[in-house]
């Protein structure tokens, strides 16, 4: 079994994902290879500066527009969104979610409910028929109680018809989601459903090519939820020993980590590069590096949510958005900051609409963070200003930096590259 060090397992994830050592795609045609190469985006509604799938691919893609992914998705149709956890996925997959959604379908849930309003389901069909794409507010249903699938039971009716297949997104309107038939939005070569061993071997290595290092004990939790069934752990052992036979997979231990990891076996000369010091090729960075400056990372990028920071970067780390306000650590929507290989820092950004005013809320350091280095005070002001260009900031408030010196070295290049100040 090969044994990586922790810098190389940052190294890896990072890597993997696009977000080290810098950003290496560009533009609309660099989004299309972004969302490819990371295996899925999620979408969150919240826009308290920008939404967390905008500040997932602005961390990857060199001049990232927000209107790109809703183009490609609901124009070009490369992508579909879906599931409870909504993400964006390549339309190549649809033949494997189709299994997916054919077993959802059949959830107790989903089922009974549509067993029980037959008549519902209909008269939502029919409205699709004679009036094309129609979202929640489109449709004249009855009120039903609190349920955060929607406030109708025609909501709720056309959320399950999404969740088994027989609806897809044809849009957005602004987040609110407009269904149409899958039949008029997916394309002809995309709309079957694969058999059942392909696609459990394709949710098996999506999961570990997403997460980068994915534990062990993680495969069976995720086979589970992506084909809809149990797997007892005879069965998810014998299919995990076969495929790491096969050479589709391979384990590696991280030093001060007691459980293995699954990593893709073709992955296996990134490993031995990265363990040498040596960067692969194709991970080159077409402008800057992430030394030169930082990186904001979404509070729901895959390298550092659900409790990864710690585990990977040792930055203690939660999304404190549904913390109630008395008992937030740091802030409302704060964002990791990745220098180099590591997060090294937080910071909690606020967009005033009425100024076009970025605030900086709060910013919190690591006790290794480089904040006396000129270098590192440069880095962080030229990603200040590149987050600031996404949102369409007109001024930059940084009063709440601390160090005094960090933030004055700032003040300085934002006087110098940018108009900001």
């Amino acid at each position: 079994m090969l044994t990586i060090s922790a810098q190389t397992a940052r190294r890896y994830v990072l890597g993997k994902q696009g977000l080290w050592p810098g950003r290496r795609w560009k533009g609309k045609k660099g989004t299309v290879q972004a969302i490819h190469a990371c295996e899925a985006v999620q979408l969150d509604p919240l826009n308290v500066f920008s939404r967390s799938q905008d500040i997932v691919l602005h961390s990857r893609v060199l001049e990232y527009k927000p209107e790109y992914l809703y183009e490609l998705a609901y124009q070009e149709r490369q992508f579909f969104d879906y599931g409870g956890g909504l993400f964006m996925y390549p339309m190549s997959e649809l033949p494997y979610f189709r299994v997916h959604m054919e077993r959802r379908s059949h959830e107790k849930r989903v089922e009974n409910f549509a067993l029980s309003n037959p008549e519902l389901f209909e008269q939502v069909r029919a409205e699709l028929r004679t009036r094309g794409p129609l979202g929640n507010r489109n449709l004249d249903g009855n009120r039903v109680a609190w349920n955060y699938r929607g406030r109708k039971d025609t909501s709720l009716a056309l959320f399950d018809m999404w969740l088994s297949g027989e609806l897809m997104i044809h849009h957005r309107e602004g987040f609110e989601r407009v269904y149409d038939f899958r039949e008029n939005i997916a394309p002809e070569k995309f709309d079957y459903a694969a058999e059942e061993k392909d696609a459990e071997e394709f949710f098996a290595r999506k999961a570990v090519s997403f997460h980068g290092l994915l534990r062990e004990a993680g495969m069976r939790i995720s086979l589970e939820y992506d084909m809809q069934r149990k797997y007892g752990r005879d069965e998810a052992s014998r299919l995990l020993e076969g495929w790491i036979e096969s050479g589709m997979f391979a384990r590696v231990q991280v030093p001060g980590r007691r459980e293995n990891f699954l990593v893709l076996g073709e992955d296996l000369p990134l490993l031995e590069s990265l363990e040498k010091g040596k960067i692969p090729n194709p991970w080159k960075a077409k402008e800057t590096t992430t030394l030169k400056e930082v990186t904001f990372l979404s509070p729901l990028d895959i390298v550092s949510a659900r409790g990864r920071a710690k585990k990977l970067f040792g930055l203690e780390y939660k999304w404190e958005v549904y913390t109630p306000a008395q008992k937030r650590r740091w802030g409302y929507y704060v964002l990791p900051i990745l220098y180099g290989d590591d997060l090294v820092a937080r910071l909690d950004p606020k967009l005033d609409r009425k100024t076009m005013t970025l605030e900086i809320l709060g910013f919190w350091y690591e006790d290794d963070a480089p904040i006396k280095e000129p270098t590192f005070a440069k880095a962080l002001a030229k990603g200040l200003i590149r987050f600031a260009n996404l949102v369409g900031a007109k001024k930059l408030d940084i009063r709440s930096i601390n160090p005094a010196v960090l933030r004055n070295v700032i003040k300085r290049i934002l006087r110098e590259e940018s108009e900001l100040v």
